[in-house]
């Protein structure tokens, strides 16, 4: 049965969050190191600080759509700390 992921990242030459979904972390956190354009071409030094696992593509949607309607670093903060 697939899985699907959320994920948080991090990156200390930012100091910022990026928040995404997938069904394979390891490979999706290689595309954003190798990655030309887009938010997190900017840097290499993003760090997976936070995942959770979900049974559909909807739930995990439903989830980031959460975690980014927060746009607040406090709360990311204390989810990570969980």
């Amino acid at each position: 049965m697939p899985k699907f992921y959320v994920y948080i990242l991090f990156s200390e030459e930012l100091n910022k969050y990026y928040i995404g979904s997938t069904q394979d972390i390891a490979i999706r956190l290689d595309k954003h190191l190798q990655s030309k354009k887009g938010f997190t071409s900017k840097v290499k030094d993003w760090i997976l600080v936070r995942s959770e696992e979900f049974k559909t593509r909807t739930e995990a949607l439903n989830r980031e759509r959460q975690i980014k309607k927060w746009k607040s670093r406090i709360m990311i903060k204390k989810l990570i700390e969980k």
